[in-house]
């Protein structure tokens, strides 16, 4: 027996991700059987004078056509709530924490939010080879399954192979590629992605953003000065930037909010003569190179004639100067003998603030070491990471981007920054934006042979201090920031300031239970035992307290598009407990079920006491006679009511 992503994965190709994009875009190329009619689609481009051979070029790697199908996959986890956390101090919460593989986690985002997120901030392993980076990919399939799926003889199946735990760039675009094609549906059209990296992969990633957002959707390749001072030991140069590619889901729609006004930058506007349009500040009217028929001579209130200075000319026409003349925006000084400027109005300034350059400054954004001092003293004065992000610099990003109801995406976590940045901006301006972080429980110790725990070599600070995984102090210190947030701004605070977290893992089932799904004979009529509580964060071996139905019901919930807050209540039929979500779906997930609650549902449904489109059931808990029965008697039913069996 399969579970229905099994089954689902199998049938995956490289070009599946795609195909369902196209599919839900251009419903009308597609057949009844489901297969794109090429033709018809080649015709309609024909008909409307399209090149349709494309230009340019597309990036090939080892890896591609797997990291493709991966991006077209079902998850193989679940999600498990932790539920100390989430009845706790994240109760009300709607900031979301996963701990797990982040390829996975969006793999179950796509459903519930797909298109919702407005901005994704990320820092991925830059690939520098020194250790930060090897993929991570264990190919679960055999050789022979490989090398079916992808067409490979025994040398191309080697090639793919040979990237396992390894830091090539193939490696690290095939690591890369799934994620930013999954990331990208989860951005609404009005969306946009930042990414941090550096020289040894910007041009890879470039490539593949171009490929995956589309050349016309790159925004800005940022630098950020991320140093203030050279390292002198260095041979010839020494490194003081990193970048940020920025791409948006859809540039045509997008525009940038701009850098929120400094007082500072404001006050350089003054009326000095009385101008009934405002306050304005005066700008140079000489640009160079010269422009050959912008250079004449202009004479001044006091009758003084100027011109532009040597190499340079007037930056505006001998007609546009005449007009800005008579509407009184040329200024001459105060004693009307100065080289003419041109007045710029606060009033006419662009509304969405200060158009950012490409160049980020550290002293407006920070630099490397601030940021590891602050997060230092943050942590009680522990250097856990050694490159962590300035706030500011992520802080940047959200503003840009994002509204005050806005959802703020970093699936490379880190020390959770991107959290931090999010709540900071919503002080300044009073915002209700959410934050989505995801991070790998990367460990911070190793098993040595005695089979003790032991420090990794980054890991000694955080190990002894009692964080056994980066998803544990990427927590913490958003405890911490949300802490020292709220004492900075005691007296400002909002009233329904989130300071906190949901949390929840992403967790392979064990093998035992794997095991079970598989020997599992739908219509033997007898059941396993305690089938769910094998997904209880104790089964599972993860912290947390959750029961095998809350894991099983809280990763249905996100295949079928509900928030992670979903109203969820209650049913009972007889001493079964099962649970209806938002009016419209009951899900039967424990075993227990028999004729007794048949008959008490269909009589619910019935006389309208209960109003749902659909039954959802986990078919492992119900033997082929309860299952008959329910199903035989939902079809009897006047109003449609549709059963949804999983596996």
């Amino acid at each position: 027996m399969q579970t229905d992503n099994e089954r689902y994965n199998e049938t995956v190709q490289p070009n599946t991700a795609f195909l369902n994009e196209l599919k839900e875009k251009l419903p009308e190329f597609f057949t009844k059987d489901g297969s794109f009619d090429l033709d018809k689609f080649k015709d309609q481009l024909k008909d409307k004078n399209v090149n349709e051979l494309s230009e340019g070029y597309q990036l090939d790697f080892i890896g591609k056509d797997y990291a493709r199908r991966q991006a077209g996959e079902m998850p193989s986890t679940v999600i498990v709530p932790d539920e100390k956390q989430n009845q706790g101090e994240g109760k009300d919460s709607k900031n979301l924490f996963f701990t797990g593989d982040n390829l996975e986690v969006l793999r179950h985002l796509q459903n519930n939010y797909q298109n919702k997120i407005d901005v994704i901030y990320i820092d991925p392993p830059y690939n520098t080879g020194q250790d930060e980076f090897a993929y991570p990919d264990s190919f679960e399939y055999s050789d022979a399954q490989l090398e079916d799926m992808f067409g490979l003889d025994d040398d191309q199946l080697a090639r793919l192979k040979s990237i396992q735990g390894k830091s090539s760039h193939s490696a690290w675009l095939t690591f890369m590629y799934p994620r930013l094609q999954l990331a990208k549906h989860l951005l609404k059209r009005s969306g946009v992605i930042f990414i941090s990296i550096d020289d040894n992969e910007d041009g890879n990633l470039k490539e593949i953003c171009d490929e995956i957002f589309g050349e016309a959707n790159f925004l800005a390749q940022v630098v950020w000065e991320r140093a203030y001072a050279p390292i002198n030991l260095k041979k010839n140069f020494s490194p003081s930037h990193d970048y940020m590619l920025v791409y948006g889901r859809d540039a045509n729609v997008i525009e940038t909010n701009g850098i929120t006004r400094s007082g500072e930058a404001d006050s350089r506007y003054q009326n000095s003569d009385n101008d009934p349009r405002g306050a304005w500040k005066s700008s140079d009217m000489s640009v160079g190179p010269a422009i050959q028929t912008n250079i004449y001579p202009v004479t001044t209130p006091s009758g003084r004639v100027v011109e532009p200075p040597a190499g340079r000319s007037w930056s505006l026409s001998q007609k546009a100067f005449r007009e800005r003349l008579a509407d009184n925006r040329i200024w001459f000084g105060k004693n009307g003998d100065a080289v003419p400027s041109m007045k710029r109005f606060k009033s006419e300034l662009r509304k969405t603030g200060i158009t950012p350059m490409t160049v980020w400054k550290y002293q407006d954004v920070g630099h490397s070491q601030e940021a590891t001092q602050q997060l230092q003293k943050l942590m009680g004065g522990k250097k856990y990471f050694a490159y962590p992000k300035p706030v500011k610099l992520v802080q940047r990003a959200i503003q840009l981007y994002s509204d005050s109801d806005s959802v703020i995406l970093d699936f490379f976590a880190g020390s959770a920054t991107t959290a931090e940045a999010v709540m900071q901006q919503n002080i300044e301006d009073q915002g209700h934006r959410r934050f989505i972080m995801v991070q790998l429980p990367e460990k911070t110790y190793h098993i040595n042979k005695s089979g003790e725990k032991v420090a990794t070599k980054g890991g000694r600070a955080a190990f002894e201090d009692g964080f056994e995984s980066i998803d544990q102090i990427a927590r913490e210190r958003i405890r911490r920031a949300a802490k020292k947030i709220r004492e900075d701004n005691e007296l400002t605070l909002p009233e329904d300031f989130d300071d906190s977290f949901k949390h929840y893992r992403v967790v392979k089932p064990v093998k035992q239970t794997l095991e079970e799904i598989e020997d599992f004979d739908p219509n033997n009529t007898n059941l396993f035992t305690d089938m769910v509580d094998g997904f209880s964060s104790k089964s599972l071996g993860v912290d947390g307290d959750a029961t095998g139905e809350e894991t099983i019901l809280t990763t249905w919930l996100a295949k079928d598009g509900y928030s992670f807050d979903a109203d969820v209540e209650g049913s009972k039929f007889g001493n079964y407990v099962a649970h209806k979500v938002e009016g419209n779906r009951l899900y039967l997930i424990n075993e227990g079920w028999g004729t007794d609650q048949t008959k008490e549902l269909l009589n619910q449904l019935g006389t309208h006491q209960l109003e749902v489109q659909s039954v959802v059931i986990l078919g492992y808990s119900f033997n082929v006679a309860e299952l008959r029965e329910l199903e035989n008697g939902l079809k009897q039913l006047d109003s449609k009511v549709t059963l949804i069996k999983r596996y």
